[in-house]
C-alpha cells in the first residue's frame, strides 16, 4: 500500500506552526510548573501530578506532527519517556514558540503595514512595525515595502521552517537514536529471549500432555480392556467398568481442555484482557481487586502474555507471599500496556530462586517489554510489566 504524500501547502504549514506556537505556550506553562514542583521539597510530590500533563501534551503533538509529515512517530520506551518528553517541552517552549511567532507575525505584519500605508492620514506620525513614522504618501511607500517584506518572509520562509521544525520535533518526540551495533545487540537479546520463552512454553505443554493427559488416556485404555474382559466373562458385570472408563475419559478431556487454555485462553477472545483478568481475580483464593482503566484491544499475543503474567503473579502470591490482599492494575500509557500486581505479603521475592518470576521476565522480554520487581523483606511485593502494543 502506497502512503499518499502529505499536503504541505502554505496554509497547512502556517497552521502547523501557528498551532505549534499555542502548544509552545502550553509547554512553557507545564515546564514552569515542573520547575516549581521540583525546586521546593514541600511540593516535590506534586511532580507526579504534573508529569501526566507533559505526557498527554507530547502524545497529542506526536500525533499532529506525524500527520503533518505523513509518518507514524513511535513513542519513546517507557524507561526514557519522562526524560524525552521533558526535553521536548524545552524545545517546544523555546524554538517552537519562536518559529510559531514568525509564522503568525508574518501575515499580521503584512496586514498591519498595509493598513498603515492606506490610512496614515487619519493618524499622522503612526509608526510601522519597524518603528518608522509615516507622515506622507512617500513614507507610506516604505510601509508598503515593509508589508511586502513580511509577506515574502511568510511565503518563502514559513513552509521550509515548518518542515524543518516538524522533523526536529519528531526526532525528540520519538525514541532515542541508537547506533547500529546497539540495535543489533538489542534485537539479538530480544530474539534470544523469545526463543527461550518459546522453548520453555513447549516444554511446559509437553510436560502437561505427558504427565496429565497421556496418563489419563492410558487409564481409559486400561479400563476399556477391563470392560472387554468383563464382557467376555460376564456381560452383566461390565457396567461398573464402563462407567469407570467413561469417568476416566471425561477426566482426560478436562485435562486436555486445561492444556489448551494455557496455550491461548478462550476467555481472552470472548471477554478481552480486562474480563479475563477479572475472571482470574475472581477465582484467586486470596481476595483480589482489579483496578483497570478502559483498554484498547491489543494484539492477541500481547494480551495472552499479559494474561499469563497476571496468572503467574497470582499463583506466586498464593504460594509464597502469605498476603491477605492482592491488587491488579491494568492501563495503557501511550501505546504501552502496563500491568501491575501488588500484594501485602512478606516480600523477599527473587527471580533467582524460582522459575515463576523468571518466566514472567522471559515472556515479557520476547515483546521488547520490561519487568520491574520490587519486593523488600517484609513486603509489599509489586510486579510491574510494560509491554509495547504497537508495531
Amino acid at each position: 500500500m502506497i502512503t499518499p504524500a502529505p499536503n504541505r501547502s502554505w496554509p497547512k504549514t502556517w497552521r502547523f506552526l501557528a498551532y505549534g506556537m499555542l502548544v509552545g505556550f502550553q509547554a512553557l506553562f507545564v515546564l514552569l510548573a515542573m520547575i516549581v514542583t521540583i525546586a521546593p521539597v514541600v511540593t516535590l510530590p506534586l511532580l507526579s501530578r504534573v508529569l501526566p500533563f507533559a505526557h498527554r501534551l507530547a502524545a497529542r503533538e506526536r500525533d499532529r506532527t506525524g500527520r503533518f509529515l505523513g509518518i507514524s512517530i513511535t513513542p519513546p520506551p517507557p524507561a526514557v519517556q519522562d526524560r524525552r518528553n521533558v526535553e521536548w517541552l524545552g524545545l517546544q517552549a523555546t524554538l517552537g514558540l519562536f518559529i510559531g511567532s514568525v509564522a503568525v507575525g508574518s501575515p499580521l505584519g503584512a496586514v498591519q503595514n498595509l493598513a498603515i500605508a492606506g490610512f496614515w492620514w487619519l493618524f499622522p506620525g503612526v509608526t510601522t512595525s519597524l518603528d518608522v513614522p509615516v507622515r506622507s504618501w512617500g513614507e507610506a511607500v516604505f510601509a508598503v515595502a515593509t508589508a511586502v517584506g513580511y509577506g515574502l518572509v511568510g511565503v518563502l520562509l514559513v513552509p521550509p521552517l515548518a518542515r524543518w521544525y516538524a522533523r526536529v520535533s519528531a526526532t525528540r518526540l520519538g525514541p532515542p537514536r541508537q547506533s547500529l551495533v546497539e540495535r543489533i545487540e538489542e534485537v539479538t537479546a530480544t530474539r534470544a529471549a523469545a526463543l527461550e520463552a518459546h522453548g520453555t512454553e513447549l516444554q511446559r505443554i509437553e510436560r502437561s500432555l505427558h504427565d496429565g493427559t497421556q496418563n489419563r488416556l492410558v487409564a481409559v485404555v486400561m479400563h476399556l480392556g477391563m470392560v472387554e474382559r468383563a464382557l467376555r466373562r460376564d456381560p452383566e458385570s461390565a457396567l461398573p467398568a464402563v462407567l469407570t472408563a467413561q469417568n476416566a475419559a471425561t477426566d482426560a478431556l478436562a485435562e486436555l481442555r486445561q492444556v489448551v487454555r494455557t496455550i491461548y485462553p478462550p476467555v481472552l477472545a470472548d471477554r478481552g484482557l480486562s474480563g479475563a483478568v477479572a475472571s482470574l481475580a475472581a477465582h484467586c483464593v486470596i481476595p483480589c481487586t482489579v483496578d483497570e482503566q478502559p483498554l484498547p484491544r491489543a494484539p492477541a499475543a500481547v494480551e495472552a502474555a499479559a494474561y499469563f503474567v497476571v496468572a503467574e503473579a497470582l499463583t506466586n502470591a498464593v504460594k509464597h507471599s502469605g498476603a491477605d490482599h492482592i491488587t491488579v492494575s491494568l492501563h495503557d500509557e501511550h501505546g504501552v500496556l502496563v500491568v501491575e500486581v501488588a500484594d501485602n505479603g512478606r516480600g523477599g521475592a527473587d527471580n533467582a530462586h524460582g522459575t515463576g518470576l523468571l518466566g514472567i521476565q522471559r515472556r515479557v522480554a520476547a515483546f521488547d517489554g520490561t519487568t520491574k520487581i520490587v519486593s523488600p523483606p517484609g513486603g509489599p511485593t509489586v510486579i510491574r510489566v510494560e509491554i509495547p502494543t504497537g508495531p
